[in-house]
């Protein structure tokens, strides 16, 4: 079995990798939207506070990663957060107003995914040895994990994430 990663950038990219293929999974008739909803809503949580707590501190630290963007990709999973309560919000799975609420949650999460991998995760690769980037790798997995155990894809803690931002 190959050794994951503890590389952080590489971490947080396995994780956008699997948001897309979730929001991909809503996307489709033909899927489990419902239950690909949960997983994306645990996972988005998780990762945002988990970048929050462990990762975005740490790299504004680094004078080669704009501390604008990094304040910039906290905004930006207020607005991903605020579009998955929304949606969560929907009482009907595939309804006309679930299906607006999902193009519009998508919209935030790919724009800040392709941001954040632009400018912050490309000036951590560049600007941040090798090392610290495992050490940043393991506090993310760690505090993600402790968000997951949590059921942090609720949807009473997602409004109590938006109400807090």
């Amino acid at each position: 079995m190959a050794q994951q990663s503890q590389d952080v950038v590489e971490l947080i990219l396995d994780d956008h990798r699997r948001m897309e293929e979730l929001l991909r999974r809503m996307r489709s008739v033909e899927d489990d939207r419902a239950g690909a909803l949960r997983e994306f809503s645990a996972l988005l949580v998780a990762h945002g506070e988990a970048e929050e707590d462990e990762v975005y501190p740490a790299l504004k630290r680094y004078k080669h990663i704009d501390d604008e963007e990094v304040e910039h990709g906290s905004e930006e999973h207020t607005e991903g957060n605020e579009a998955l309560l929304a949606l969560l919000e929907v009482e009907e799975v595939g309804s006309d107003d679930w299906d607006e609420k999902l193009e519009e949650l998508v919209e935030a999460v790919t724009h800040h995914l392709d941001e954040e991998e632009r400018t912050i995760l490309n000036g951590a690769r560049e600007n941040v040895a090798d090392t610290r980037r495992a050490e940043l790798g393991q506090a993310f997995v760690s505090a993600r994990e402790e968000y997951l155990k949590d059921d942090c894809g609720s949807v009473e803690n997602v409004r109590k994430v938006v109400e807090k931002s």
